[in-house]
C-alpha cells in the first residue's frame, strides 16, 4: 500500500510517499482502510522532531474509513463498520492502518467520513477544552487564539452555543469575517492590533478568566497579560514554536495565574472517556450547532504541500488528505 514515511525529522520535504507492506492486525487491533485522512498541527510537530518519535516512522494520527479485518480478541468493531480514530498510532497518512480497536469510534449514519476525519481530533479537543479543562459558563468572556483555524472554528461555534462571549484572534484581515460567522463576538488581528489592550477594553479592564492559546512562543507573554486575576492559561499548541523556559514567579506577578498544558490523550485515556467525548461531538455536529468546514483537500501524495499550506498560515478550517 501507499504510505507517507519520514526517515529523518525536518521540514515538509522529509515527507516521502513509499510502498510498504502492512502486517496483519495484532489480536487487539483492527485494520482500517482509509477513506479520508485528517491533517493536524500535531503532525508537523512529529515531522519536525518537536514531539520525538522513533525513526523511521509513519505520520498522522487521524483518519476515517472502513474496518477491513480485525484481530482475534476484538469485539467492539467488526468488518464493514464505518469508524474513525485520532489518537494514533502514527501512520494515518496511508491507505490503511492497524489501530488498537479500543481507540476506534463507530460513526453515526449522519456523520460523513470527511467530516469525521476533519473533526474528530479538533472537535474532541474543543470539547475537553471548553467542558473539562476550563468549564466555561454562560455570560463569560474568553479569549481563543487562531479562531479561523481547525480547532478554533469548532470551539468558537460551540462556545457561542454555550452562551459564551468569544474574543477570537486571527493573523490577517481576510480571516475576520470567517471568525465572526463562526461564533466570535469580537475578532482581533494580532498582526495589526495591540490585542492585550483590546482585550482589557472589552472586559472593562478585568481581563478574561481563561485564554486558550494554540500559538505558543509568539503569544506567551501577552497571553498572560490578557488574564484576569487567578485566570487560567491553557497552552495547547505550538504553531509558532515551543514556549520558552520561564520562572514560575511570573504567574504570581501577573495575578496568581494558573497554567495547564493539556493533551487530548489525557482526556480520552479510557474507552469510556473516548466514547463520551466523541458522542458529545457527534451530537453537536448532528444538531447543526457546530458546522465543520473542510476548506483544503490534498491527495495523499501531496502531503508535503498540505504541510506547507499549514505553515503558511493561509489555511482556514480543516485540511484533509484523500488516499
Amino acid at each position: 500500500m501507499k504510505a507517507i514515511r519520514i526517515q529523518k525529522t525536518g521540514g515538509p520535504e522529509v515527507l516521502e510517499l513509499q510502498d510498504i507492506e502492512l502486517s496483519p492486525p495484532d489480536p487487539a487491533q483492527a485494520r482500517v482502510r482509509h477513506t479520508v485522512i485528517g491533517v493536524n498541527f500535531i503532525d508537523t510537530y512529529h515531522r519536525s522532531g518537536l514531539y520525538p518519535a522513533p525513526l523511521p516512522t509513519g505520520i498522522g494520527l487521524e483518519a476515517a474509513g472502513i474496518v477491513e479485518s480485525v484481530g482475534e480478541n476484538v469485539t467492539n468493531v467488526k468488518t464493514g463498520d464505518r469508524v474513525a480514530y485520532c489518537s494514533g498510532p502514527l501512520g494515518a497518512y496511508a491507505e490503511a492502518n492497524n489501530v488498537p480497536a479500543d481507540r476506534l469510534v463507530k460513526l453515526p449514519a449522519n456523520v460523513a467520513d470527511e467530516i469525521a476525519a476533519a473533526a474528530l481530533l479538533k472537535g474532541m479537543t474543543a470539547q475537553y477544552l471548553l467542558k473539562r479543562t476550563f468549564p466555561v459558563q454562560r455570560g463569560q468572556t474568553i479569549l481563543f487564539y487562531s479562531a479561523a483555524g481547525g480547532v478554533g472554528l469548532i470551539a468558537c461555534q460551540w462556545a457561542k452555543h454555550l452562551g459564551v462571549n468569544v474574543i477570537g484572534t486571527v493573523g490577517s484581515d481576510s480571516k475576520i469575517a470567517l471568525a465572526k460567522e463562526n461564533g466570535c463576538a469580537h475578532v482581533i488581528n494580532t498582526e495589526k492590533q495591540d490585542w492585550v489592550k483590546r482585550v482589557r477594553e472589552l472586559t472593562n479592564g478585568e481581563g478574561v478568566p481563561v485564554v486558550y492559546d494554540s500559538v505558543g512562543k509568539d503569544t506567551w507573554d501577552r497571553s498572560l497579560d490578557c488574564l484576569a486575576v487567578r485566570g487560567l492559561m491553557v497552552s495547547f499548541g505550538n504553531s509558532s514554536g515551543a514556549v520558552p523556559d520561564f520562572a514560575p514567579g511570573i504567574l504570581s506577578a501577573k495575578g496568581s495565574l494558573y497554567l495547564t498544558r493539556p493533551t487530548l490523550m489525557h482526556y480520552t485515556r479510557t474507552r469510556e472517556e473516548l466514547q463520551q467525548t466523541a458522542d458529545d461531538l457527534f451530537a453537536v455536529l448532528a444538531s447543526g450547532v457546530v458546522k465543520v468546514q473542510v476548506n483544503q483537500h490534498f491527495k495523499l501524495s501531496e502531503a508535503r504541500a498540505a504541510h506547507e499550506a499549514l505553515h503558511s498560515r493561509k489555511t482556514t478550517g480543516a485540511t484533509v488528505l484523500i488516499p
